[in-house]
């Protein structure tokens, strides 16, 4: 019993080493218990955690992470986040933005969280920039990476690469100069979207 339980641990130690090597440098911007660091416009009900996650059912808002890490504001980074879509549910997730009191965000992109949903535009795609047409599945938790460095955004939704390589044309970069935050969108009573393991690495 002792060498089996001294196995465990060996077991255990080697695959939080995988872990910390694959992870290096990335940091929690989502305790997993709370909205602490977040901060909710308009419909403040639409946000709350269960069981690890942040699951969002509401009238259109967002959450806009405005805690500690590098002040929240983030220029050339690598975003790492598991997303999970209820049947017929829309979402988004923000890069580069600024804190709004209402409406869409009009600052940073959409990374478009949709499977199901009658928008044709579907999850991992640029919203209205360099759209997926191709579904995900719905209740299964889809990993997302969203990469920005100088100026080209990559995103990719179970290794696959969706954007690839994209940069706006001169002067119409919709990135916020000196970085900016993330944010995720309720978009309507009728969708739930579920984020987990919300973490970023800045690049140098």
């Amino acid at each position: 019993m002792k060498k089996l339980f001294s196995a465990i641990l060996a077991g255990a130690a080697l695959l939080l080493s995988v872990s910390a090597q694959t992870e290096k440098g990335f940091v929690s911007l989502f305790d997993g218990k709370t909205l602490d660091g977040w901060k909710v416009a308009e419909d403040k009900g639409a946000f709350k955690v269960e069981d690890g996650a942040i699951v969002v059912n509401g009238d259109r808002s967002h959450a806009f992470y405005v805690g500690k890490v590098n002040d929240a504001k983030f220029e050339n980074f690598e975003l790492r986040l598991d997303v999970m879509t209820k049947p017929n549910s829309n979402g988004g997730v923000f890069i580069s933005t600024v804190y709004q009191e209402e409406g869409w965000p009009s600052a940073g992109y959409e990374v478009q969280v949709n499977n199901t949903q009658s928008d044709w535009r579907k999850s991992g795609g640029l919203y209205a920039v360099v759209d997926n047409k191709e579904p995900f599945k719905d209740n299964e938790w889809m990993k997302y990476v969203i990469r920005v460095d100088k100026g080209v955004i990559n995103v990719s939704v179970n290794g696959k690469e969706l954007v690839k390589d994209y940069k706006a044309e001169e002067g119409k970069s919709k990135l916020s100069k000196g970085g900016g935050t993330i944010a995720l969108q309720a978009h309507d009573k009728g969708s739930t979207t579920l984020y987990k393991n919300i973490r970023i690495k800045e690049l140098k």
